[in-house]
């Protein structure tokens, strides 16, 4: 039945994944908890190479989605990143992370690990020097807003423990989870109903199957770890290692949303400096996989084939599988409380609500509260992600809500 076979692609994926996404968050949650966000911004005021280098070493690692950083990375300009560094950091940090290298590995192998963060790392350099090169980096207002990066009290190591464990198993599931799920079912019926044929005219034409990719990927919002098993799909149905690898590095680095975003707070040419780089680097290192380096490297089993019915299902895996599961659940729910929460919400003169654009995960909303409960007046304000609605209680001007958010990076319309 095609049904049997969907669910048991699915679930095979998923098993294959769930460990090493578990032990990624584990660790995003961990850096968060015990590493201070204010570091992020001591070597970054710079134009020179060094900056950059430094922005993108401290970019990869992190577990941010190609929107969750732009709130940081517009905290890190006001604070005092230059642009160089801080198109370094925007590039680097969402086509990989500690997550996503490791579900990398689970589902493509090493090589495909090692290099994805080789190529951000290189996109992320090239993009910086350049924007360091090209792009004046004007004085910034020495009045600047106080943003949502600020110093960590010194809590204590159980409070830190507790704090890594909420970001890295809630947060980061209510920021990626919609996203993998997608992912994993976009690469499910790919592997099911598209058949090998449909790819095999573009075989002898690797740049243009490459370039469609890009096409395709680049508008299209989809995190580091969601494009993983789109990208083996495509290589069990035909396409190039190197095709698979643009997907990998294209689609989580950029979308139209984040685009727009930069073009108001990084300006024009940065921006073109910056999506230019992501498509360079992505075709490149295609090139170098396909052409180059061991075509031997690159085999990855047909493990998730949807017409074998027989599926590995080892204890451990099934138990990740069963807790990812099972997070992904919880964090839906919540939404759905959430959002039901907020439509019930009465408008009076002390509580009004706002709609803000352009927010797509935790990371977003962090900021935007953030952002406004640092406004005089204000005395609570809570922001629903799904619905992007913003309710704020206080005694404030609307006009002052709406500077804060645009600081922070995103757009706002009074509802």
């Amino acid at each position: 039945m095609p049904y049997q076979h969907i669910f048991h692609s699915f679930l095979q994926i998923l098993n294959e994944m769930s460990p090493y996404v578990l032990l990624g968050f584990l660790i995003a949650g961990m850096l968060h908890g015990f590493v201070k966000e204010t570091t992020l911004t001591r070597h970054l005021s710079g134009n020179g190479w060094k900056s950059v280098i430094k922005a993108a070493a401290i970019g990869i690692p992190l577990p941010l989605c190609s929107c969750g950083v732009l709130p940081t990375a517009v905290s890190l300009r006001r604070q005092g990143a230059s642009k160089a560094s801080t198109t370094s950091f925007l590039i680097a940090t969402p086509q990989t992370g500690v997550d996503s290298i490791a579900a990398t590995y689970s589902l493509l192998g090493l090589p495909f690990a090692l290099i994805r963060p080789i190529a951000a790392l290189t996109g992320a350099l090239f993009g910086g020097i350049s924007v360091g090169k090209l792009v004046h980096d004007e004085d910034k207002d020495k009045n600047q807003f106080v943003n949502s990066i600020q110093e960590r009290k010194k809590d204590s190591f159980f409070k830190k423990l507790g704090e890594s464990v909420r970001y890295g198993f809630f947060d980061m599931v209510d920021t990626m989870g919609k996203w993998l799920v997608i992912g994993l079912l976009i690469a499910t019926l790919i592997t099911i109903f598209v058949p090998d044929s449909f790819f095999v005219g573009l075989r002898q034409y690797p740049l243009v199957a490459m370039i469609a990719v890009v096409l395709i990927a680049v508008p299209m919002y989809i995190c580091a770890t969601g494009s993983i098993p789109i990208a083996m799909s495509l290589m069990l149905k035909g396409l190039s290692p190197g095709v698979a690898f643009v997907m990998l590095m294209a689609g989580p680095a950029a979308n139209f949303a984040s685009i727009l975003i930069l073009d108001k707070t990084q300006g024009r040419k940065a921006t073109a400096i910056y999506v230019s780089s992501v498509i360079i680097t992505a075709i490149a290192f295609g090139f170098l996989i396909d052409f180059v380096l061991p075509a031997s490297w690159f085999t990855i089993n047909a493990v998730t084939d949807g017409h074998n019915a027989h599926m590995h299902m080892g204890w451990f895996e099934t138990t990740c599988s069963i807790a990812l599961g099972s997070l992904l659940l919880y964090s839906f729910i919540k939404k759905l409380i959430s959002r039901f929460k907020f439509k019930n919400i009465s408008q009076t003169e002390m509580t009004k609500t706002y709609k803000i654009e352009g927010m797509n995960c935790s990371h977003c909303k962090a900021s935007v509260e953030k952002a406004i409960a640092a406004l005089k007046g204000v005395e609570s304000v809570d922001v629903d992600l799904p619905s992007g609605l913003a309710t704020v209680c206080g005694e404030i001007e609307d006009n002052k809500i709406t500077e804060a958010i645009r600081l922070a990076g995103f757009d706002i319309a009074v509802k």
